[in-house]
């Protein structure tokens, strides 16, 4: 009998690998032994197996460790005031995936999943603080040397993303921190003395964080239509917060150069529209003008203050993590979120009638990372951004495009959002038209297409 014991002991790392969130009894059966003595053995095991559950419901997983780490990386939060608490405890398994009890985080989670096992890879709320976009490649190819990873984060695999996130995650998107390290580091830039620009700093730091932004570069910005940018910190009364992000554009007047300009622009009167006449969140923006260029400052809606922090999640990251299957547009998503008791009708709404302003302005650029949520129940629609006419950008080489701009009528289900919309795009289009920031060419497309937004109004008529 000796020898059969010992055999299973042995066999158990490969059996755990083979079936994880096996049952005691289970794995009893195939190493034909007792239950009592495989309950014996799972505990000898030691930390390097991880145990979920409690009595007969307990589920056994082999531990995968990551580098020198062989125990549970603690997962922050920090709350609106600043203070950090441990909220979770994230476990890497074998043969791949995660441990991650999103539940107990306050976090939306599928009553139908398998609550806390990821076996596909990261849990749902840490995906979104991959470093990503302009400034996530910048910060891949300063760090990549030093952390061992590709200078193209598009390549990091999870268990790269997780030690990166560990190493320099301290200010990601939402409220979160992975590992103590990266804690540590965080509280000892709260102990640091800020640099925050002011009226008379700003213009001049600005400048230069732009300058020094493009010295580094980030390869693929241009090629996929994306802004340079930069973070900073700003007086501003009346401000939530001092957290924002700054977009700009070159220093030259090429006519490249003059439409990007003009997108910026946009993007301010578009998040301007939406709140002061569509009475939609979005966040809070102005244009600025230093060193040649023309800059957007966005106010960050997931900081409270100098230190506080608010969750977020992007629907990219809702949709491939927790539905069943891909939606058709923003609207859609939202009806499925919405059977799943995640948001209420007026959410919905408040999306359809997003979406609907988008395609009346000619973004068509309205991928599913550019709408967020607040992921706690009943998730809240977060302030829209990255919001303007996009189909009006210049080419990767540079070209202006010759675009026709033909909204299209609403379907009579979606006639009350496009109404509301509509106020909105008519009110953008009016303002973009007659605004001396934006170039004489371009003023003349916003004028023509108010027109075309006019025309599209009067047609649909009152809704009854």
């Amino acid at each position: 009998m000796r020898p059969r014991i010992e055999h299973a002991r042995d066999a158990l790392p490969t059996l755990l690998r083979r079936h994880p969130g096996v049952r005691a009894a289970q794995l009893a059966t195939l190493s034909q032994v007792s239950p009592a003595t495989m309950v014996r053995m799972l505990k000898e095991a030691g930390p390097g197996v991880i145990r979920i559950g409690n009595t007969s419901a307990t589920r056994y997983f082999l531990r995968r460790p990551l580098g020198g780490i062989q125990s549970a990386v603690p997962v922050y939060a920090i709350d609106s005031g600043g203070q950090a608490s441990q909220v979770g405890e994230l476990q890497l398994i074998e043969p791949g995936g995660t441990l991650l009890d999103v539940a107990a985080m306050g976090w939306v989670l599928d009553k139908e999943f398998a609550q806390g096992v990821w076996s596909d890879g990261l849990p749902y709320p840490l995906q979104d603080m991959r470093p990503q976009g302009f400034l996530g490649r910048q910060f891949a190819s300063s760090q990549a040397s030093y952390l061992g990873v590709s200078s193209n984060p598009r390549e990091w695999n999870d268990d790269e993303v997780v030690h990166v996130l560990l190493q320099w995650g301290i200010d990601t998107t939402g409220n979160l921190i992975l590992g103590d390290l990266a804690l540590q580091r965080w509280l000892q830039s709260k102990a640091a003395t800020p640099v925050i620009f002011n009226d008379k700093t700003l213009a001049p730091g600005y400048a230069e964080l732009a300058s020094q932004s493009s010295a580094r570069g980030a390869a693929g910005s241009s090629a996929a239509g994306e802004f340079p940018k930069f973070t900073a910190l700003r007086e501003l009364a009346g401000a939530k917060t001092e957290h924002v992000i700054v977009k700009y554009t070159a220093a030259d007047r090429s006519d490249t150069v003059q439409r990007w300009s003009d997108m910026l622009v946009c993007e301010h009167l578009a998040l301007e529209a939406l709140r002061s006449v569509g009475n939609i969140p979005s966040a809070r923006s102005r244009i600025l003008q230093s060193g040649g260029r023309t800059l957007i400052e966005v106010e960050r809606f997931d900081r409270n203050g100098l230190y506080g922090r608010s969750p977020l999640c992007t629907l990219e990251t809702i949709e491939a993590s927790l539905l069943a299957s891909t939606s058709r547009d923003w609207g859609d998503a939202a009806m499925m979120m919405h059977a799943q008791g995640w948001i209420g009708m007026e959410a919905v709404h408040l999306v359809q009638v997003i979406w609907a302003f988008g395609r009346l302005i000619g973004n068509s650029d309205m991928h599913r990372g550019n709408l967020s949520f607040v992921p706690t129940l009943p998730m809240q629609v977060a302030p829209v951004y990255d919001m303007l006419p996009m189909m009006y950008a210049p080419l990767q080489g540079g070209e202006i495009p010759l675009v026709t701009f033909a909204p299209e009528l609403p379907m009579p289900s979606q006639r009350q959002a496009w109404n509301q919309a509509s106020v909105a795009a008519q009110a953008f289009w009016e303002a973009t038209a007659h605004d001396q920031r934006i170039s004489k060419r371009f003023r003349t497309v916003c004028a023509e297409n108010l027109a075309m937004v006019r025309r599209l109004i009067a047609l649909q008529g009152p809704l009854t």
